[in-house]
């Protein structure tokens, strides 16, 4: 499981530098992708204007879903929904995007500050029911953390 505190801390002392939020997100996904063997893709999409999301960078093998229409798969229906997702079994899905076709389960959680959605982290699996409680709780605290630097630099 990611260690939030220790990436909470990165993140926290990158902002302190004066790093912006492109190389701190990147930090983020690397740092999350390292953490656990049960996360086998780590990425970031960013909501864009044009009410679709944008994948920011990621760790894994590459994905045709650079853009997502907000409401369309996993990760678009979280922000439609404003909720975080933890998928245990993604065949069951009907409006599910497929990545990988390895890919068993995924876990999509808000970068958020308020009620606005900045964006999310996207995790993808090669397990069944691979995520927790634990692996949402971390990762909404890191994620809490980027909404941070997010929203600092739309101000």
């Amino acid at each position: 499981m990611v260690d939030a505190g220790t990436v909470v801390k990165e993140i926290q002392e990158m902002r302190d530098g004066g790093f912006l939020a492109d190389a701190i997100l990147r930090k983020a996904v690397r740092s999350i992708s390292v953490a656990d063997d049960r996360y086998d893709w780590v990425g970031v999409y960013l909501v864009g204007k044009d009410e679709e999301l944008w994948l920011h960078n990621y760790v894994g093998e590459p994905t045709e879903h650079a853009k997502i229409p907000i409401g369309t798969g996993v990760c678009g229906r979280a922000v439609a929904e404003r909720t975080n997702l933890n998928i245990a079994d993604v065949s069951k899905e009907e409006n599910y995007l497929a990545c990988s076709p390895d890919t068993q389960a995924e876990l999509v959680i808000l970068i958020r500050a308020g009620e606005e959605i900045y964006g999310q982290i996207d995790i993808d699996s090669d397990q069944l029911a691979a995520f927790n409680e634990e692996d949402e709780i971390a990762l909404i605290s890191i994620a809490d953390k980027l909404a941070e630097q997010l929203a600092a630099e739309r101000r």
